[in-house]
């Protein structure tokens, strides 16, 4: 038994319509589906809502709920905004850098681009609130990849431990370091 791959991933939306019109005019998503019912399937609870899908490339399914009886949306006050984002993979640094640009072209607040060592990205909010990050493999990422690879098992066992970061990996952000 195995899961194949993600079929969507769903989250909470404060306007359908902004949301869909926000998505393919900054992120070149097409929209797929929208679904609206005054019921929930799973658990027959009498509420209207707007599912909508977006796709996300190569079978990856972005999908949000809009919930006009619901309070209005928030965030969860004990997490900083940076931990909860998603992040979707562009082909090369020169895309990124490209829709760095068509997102402040749009004026979108653009942090980045970050260099990760094994992925640059750059990071900005859509109109619901939710942190986005747009990443590219670095040139040199199948050798990182292996090096950390080597380690990951010791770096979660130090942590499980100690719940400091491990050094299994500083590596990465050596060059960060000696620029300090």
């Amino acid at each position: 038994m195995k899961i194949e791959k993600i079929h969507h991933v769903a989250y909470r939306c404060k306007d359908a319509k902004e949301t869909v019109e926000w998505y393919t005019k900054n992120l070149n998503m097409d929209f797929v589906l929208a679904i609206a019912e005054d019921h929930v399937p799973s658990t027959h609870e009498p509420d209207p809502y707007m599912h909508l899908f977006l796709d996300a490339g190569m079978g990856n399914v972005l999908a949000f709920f809009e919930l006009p009886t619901k309070p209005e949306m928030g965030r969860d006050p004990n997490t900083p905004e940076w931990v909860q984002h998603i992040a979707f993979k562009v082909k090369d640094r020169d895309e990124l850098v490209a829709f760095k640009e068509h997102l402040e072209a749009n004026g979108i607040d653009v942090l980045g681009v970050t260099d990760h060592t094994i992925f640059h990205s750059i990071y900005f909010f859509d109109p619901n609130g939710h942190r986005l990050e747009l990443a590219c493999p670095d040139p040199e990422e199948d050798e990182m990849l292996r090096k950390l690879d080597a380690v990951k098992w010791d770096m979660l066992e130090e942590w499980s431990k100690t719940k400091r970061a491990p050094k299994h990996a500083a590596f990465l952000h050596s060059k960060e370091l000696e620029d300090i």
